[in-house]
């Protein structure tokens, strides 16, 4: 069994191998390599461990954001054709992840988390989730194809949503809301869909429009990153009856795909665990050191892969810092919600 320790040695080896990739000078990124160049040390020298990251500043998602897309491709894998995806872009231009191989390896890893009584080999998905510019509709084809399964897709455009919710345009923001409800009821009832994934609102609203356990769901994956313990005791106990398997997850642009503790041994809290080796979350202040467990702080997000290298990203959300388990030796984030939100700021979820 996996401890903490075995884990900690597995992911500083990680790092290492990482490191070496994007910094070696004939077949690194060339972002990293000009960075490098400018400041004064050699990454492939001095860093041997998770820990040595502190060495580089905090990730500016800017530099993701305006550099050509050369800037972010490996040497290696110069004239490979890749994937654009976005994050949701509420705050200005959205940034943009070149990937590869990347959103299929973080679902094939994820994929045998998933209890085949709740999730069954073969069965068909709906995909009620963003659209467009997101990884999501890509990977979680994936998943399903990986699974024997088929995947059902509707159309959703969430910016439309906070755009609206932002004008005070709340009755347009609702009808939107229910247009997107329509095809998820429409494909339930005429599809043996057994498998769905989907945003909390969106889980409440479609379960007030049809019995989710009657029209034969099985499991449920729920994305989103704020989900409080009483959202998820309501999703569990009465939109679900307390019988269909409900499973949270995170699934970021950046980061990759997060899965959690199972909400009936946590009191219903959710908490993610990043995919590490390959993405870490650790629960910070504000000097950057982890605060103490049980302890609420802003998320930093590290990811780690062949494709990406983006070590200590602040990100918009605050969480507390929750203990390592035997299934998942590495610290989780805890009841996740946007930074600030505590102390009475207000954020726009949309159909989140």
């Amino acid at each position: 069994m996996t401890t903490p320790e075995r884990a900690r040695e597995a992911l500083d080896a990680h790092v290492r191998d990482v490191i070496a990739q994007h910094f070696d000078p004939a077949h690194g990124t060339p972002f990293w390599l000009r960075w490098a160049a400018t400041a004064g040390w050699d990454p492939r020298a001095e860093v041997f461990s998770f820990a040595d990251l502190k060495r580089f500043p905090t990730f500016d998602k800017a530099w993701l954001r305006d550099a050509p897309h050369e800037d972010w491709t490996p040497s290696n894998l110069r004239g490979v054709p890749f994937k654009v995806f976005e994050t949701g872009g509420t705050t200005g231009v959205p940034t943009q992840r070149l990937s590869w191989q990347d959103h299929l390896i973080d679902y094939a890893t994820f994929s045998p988390s998933l209890h085949d009584d709740a999730f069954p080999k073969g069965a068909a998905w709906l995909i009620a989730g963003p659209t467009g510019p997101r990884r999501l509709r890509l990977s979680m084809e994936h998943l399903a194809n990986l699974r024997g399964g088929v995947a059902y897709h509707l159309d959703l455009d969430p910016r439309w949503v906070r755009r609206l919710l932002a004008d005070g345009d709340a009755a347009t923001a609702k009808k939107y809301q229910d247009h997107v409800v329509t095809q998820a009821v429409t494909l339930l009832k005429h599809r043996q869909i057994r498998c769905l994934f989907t945003t909390p609102r969106l889980l409440e609203a479609i379960g007030e429009a049809i019995d989710l356990r009657a029209a034969g769901l099985t499991g449920v994956l729920c994305g989103g990153t704020s989900m409080s313990p009483q959202t998820v005791r309501f999703l569990v106990e009465e939109v679900l009856g307390g019988v269909v398997p409900f499973v949270p997850v995170y699934g970021n642009t950046l980061m990759g795909l997060a899965d959690s503790d199972p909400v009936t041994e946590t009191n219903f809290e959710v908490i993610y665990r990043a995919p590490q080796p390959r993405a870490v979350l650790r629960v910070v202040d504000e000097k950057g050191d982890d605060v103490p467990y049980d302890t609420r702080g802003q998320v930093e997000l590290t990811t780690l892969t062949d494709e990406l290298f983006m070590p200590r990203l602040l990100e918009r959300d605050e969480a507390f810092r929750r203990r390592p388990t035997l299934r998942r030796p590495w610290d989780g984030v805890g009841d996740v919600r946007p930074l600030g939100t505590g102390a009475g700021k207000t954020t726009i979820e949309g159909v989140y």
